[in-house]
């Protein structure tokens, strides 16, 4: 079949081989049942245009509904390799020949933008679905462990008491906060390129509004040159993602320090759990490790559609919109990876608390404590209140003294070196570097209070619960894709 007067011949073996039936496979694998749904909103239109009859609208339709994925093949000779021509094929070889002016004041521009488009939305929320189930999943754990006491670090060492659930709670703000991005993004996405043409639109009047309701979009893309040329929507998705990502990189960069045999905080089960080939005492977690390096995927998918994009044309290229746009399929699938990866480990982890306790026992982490108390019951000054704290810590563990074993006169010798005088000196101490009120020492809103805790957690469930419920009006607002044409469209 020709497709072109313009040139002569066909595809080269090379340009074949190495281009277009990849690109081939995989327009026809994640993008076929989206130029389906694109040519029937397209025939509506010219059904509604008088350019149709009735039976040839439901011929086509037919013939349309007969398309699966294992029909089209890259074939140089037929189609030039190319999935718009190839469907074009299946249409025209079939037993009742498209009507003359189907086609017509059409381009693969925007058509081909349209199914990518579709293709992405439909990715971003199954994404968002995984990140709820995630974040209820981090929440009920959370909500087990915010009396739990373990030692926080800064600068890796051990610095002030938290809780697991303090810990998991941020995570389940930053998944939140994840979805809310994700939410804003998809509304900016929810305008459909069909009927921008090339790039200066069309001549016919195309009905686009009802154009992108066909397709289950909320409003036609207003600017025909933005509607083909911009991907700025691949580089905003793909940026939620990576943005998420690396903060969840972070997260696990604990849970692998934390499961260390230095720490043994926590422990994951044999079914997570891998071994050494030559040392059989041990448990790997190397699901952990696939975690992160899954979110470097994400991270660096999003880095390749940024870079793919600069210093093009803004136009609709192949550069931009097939060399570069499908590296935003490729970061999806590794996204909802890793979050099932990570769905697995938060709901099979276990803490020992016992081991994070002893930890906490072990560090002086009431130094910020003693020091409040110095100045707030002894009237010392700030400043000098952290040097007396410094010094009796720097002492304590100099004579082997544990936090929970304080040495009153010791405080007092320190404080004395200073010039002060310090009254209370063994209630102080029990006071400042006993674990469980140490954990209820922080008693601001947002702190590690277990109250605090449960306050915060409450709050993030409810907006959980309110993002659930957005991400549901999406999904119910999707249009399926490969809808056939009903009776009222044929009445």
């Amino acid at each position: 079949m020709a497709v072109t007067g313009r040139i002569e011949g066909t595809p080269s073996d090379v340009w074949h081989e190495e281009v277009l039936a990849a690109q081939f496979a995989y327009e026809a694998e994640h993008l076929l049942p989206h130029y389906v749904a694109v040519e029937r909103a397209l025939l509506r239109e010219y059904l509604r245009m008088g350019l149709v009859d009735i039976a040839g609208a439901a011929a086509l339709d037919a013939r349309l509904g007969s398309l699966d994925a294992d029909i089209p093949s890259a074939d140089p000779t037929q189609n030039m390799s190319d999935i718009s021509f190839a469907l074009e094929h299946h249409v025209q070889s079939g037993p009742t020949p498209p009507f003359a002016a189907w086609h017509v004041d059409r381009s693969r521009n925007d058509a081909q933008v349209c199914a990518q488009l579709m293709a992405a939305r439909t990715n971003f929320r199954a994404i968002a679905s995984d990140l709820l189930e995630l974040g209820r999943a981090v929440t009920v754990l959370a909500g087990r462990h915010t009396d739990t006491p373990m030692p926080g670090y800064t600068h890796g060492q051990a610095a002030q008491i938290i809780t697991p659930g303090y810990h998991l709670a941020a995570l389940a703000a930053e998944t939140n906060a994840a979805l809310r991005r994700m939410l804003h993004t998809y509304d900016e996405t929810d305008a459909c390129p069909l009927g921008s043409g090339a790039m200066a639109g069309q001549e016919l009047p195309w009905d686009r509004a009802r154009l992108a309701a066909h397709l289950g979009f909320a409003r036609a893309q207003p600017h025909a040159l933005v509607g083909v040329a911009s991907r700025t929507w691949t580089v905003s998705m793909a940026t939620d993602l990576a943005g998420y990502a690396a903060v969840l990189s972070r997260f696990t960069t604990d849970l692998m320090t934390w499961s260390g045999s230095g720490f043994g905080f926590l422990d994951l089960p044999d079914s997570l759990t891998g071994i050494s080939a030559a040392m059989p005492q041990k448990r790997n977690f190397p699901v952990l490790e696939r975690i992160r390096g899954r979110c470097a995927h994400v991270v660096g998918r999003a880095a390749d559609l940024v870079a793919g994009q600069r210093n093009t044309p803004y136009s609709n290229t192949v550069e931009v919109s097939k060399e570069t746009g499908s590296h935003l399929h490729t970061q999806a699938g590794a996204m909802r990876s890793l979050l099932r990866l990570t769905h697995a480990v938060v709901t099979g982890v276990t803490y020992h608390t016992d081991r994070m306790r002893t930890a906490c026992a072990e560090d002086h982490l009431g130094g910020f404590t003693l020091a409040n108390r110095l100045t707030l019951d002894c009237r010392i000054p700030w400043r000098t209140a952290q040097i007396v704290a410094g010094r009796y810590v720097k002492r304590a563990v100099e004579q082997g003294l544990r936090a929970d074993r304080p040495d009153a006169g010791l405080l007092r010798a320190c404080a004395a070196e200073s010039g002060y005088e310090v009254d209370r000196a063994a209630e102080l101490l029990a006071e400042s570097f006993d674990i469980d009120r140490g954990l209820r020492a922080k008693n601001s809103s947002g702190s590690t209070h277990p109250d605090r805790v449960g306050e915060f957690l409450a709050e993030e469930e409810s907006e959980l619960d309110r993002l659930g419920a957005e991400w549901s009006c999406r999904n119910a607002a999707a249009r399926p894709v490969d809808t056939p044409l009903t009776a009222q469209d044929l009445a």
